[in-house]
Formats: C-alpha cells, structure tokens, sequence
C-alpha cells in the first residue's frame, strides 16, 4: 500500500514536500513515479525516480522548481515542491513499477491515495 502525504494549503511562492511511504513491500525494489491532476482536468505525470535513485525526470511545468528523492533506508520518497504556482493547485499521487527508469501513468503498478496541495495567490 502506497501512501502519499504531506499536502495543504501554501501560498504561492511558497514551498512543500510531499512525502510517499509504503507499508509492506520495501519502496526500494521499486521506481516511483508523481503524479497529479488538477480540478477538470487529467491526471499528469510530474517526475520520476529510479530505484536506485540514479536517474530522476521532471515535467517541464516543474522543472527546475521540483525535486525528486528517495531514502530507502526510510522507505520513503520525497517530493520537494518549491516555487510553487496557483497552477500547481493538484491531488498528488505517487505511483511503483517494479521495473524501468521511466514512470509511464499506464505502466504503473501500484498507486496510493492522493494528497491535496492547494496554492494560493
């Protein structure tokens, strides 16, 4: 079971890091994929860390404002979420292949419950 959290409400300009944990299964045999979709519209790919942590991607909406990382000691991968813009405003989703480099939406095998951001102008 995948568990994403660390959601709330933020200003814009502000910063927050979401947190995907699992209870059963080691997060480290695993790839882990962001996802989220804003109200009205679908559901997007925002980055994607490599079970080992050696090769991470980003949306270009995110680039540069996004980062990816895990710590599988703690069995936990994280989303730090900086600069963050009104359009930002999501339910995110974190997501585990078992396999890959890459975080395709149709190609993920497991996926948690979301959590909300909201960014405020």
């Amino acid at each position: 079971q995948l568990q994403a959290s660390g959601g709330g409400l933020v200003q814009a300009g502000g910063s927050q890091r979401l947190s995907c944990v699992t209870s059963g299964s080691s997060l480290g045999y695993y790839t882990i994929g962001w996802f989220r979709q804003a109200p009205g519209k679908e559901r997007e790919g925002v980055s994607c860390i490599s079970i080992g942590g050696s090769t991470t991607s980003y949306a270009d909406a995110v680039k540069g404002r996004f980062t990816i990382s895990r710590d599988n000691a703690k069995n936990t991968v994280y989303l730090q979420m900086n600069s963050l813009k009104p359009e930002d405003t999501a339910v995110y989703f974190c997501a585990a292949r078992g396999y890959g480099t890459t975080c395709p939406e149709a190609g993920m095998d497991y996926w948690g419950k979301g959590t909300l951001v909201t960014v405020s102008s």
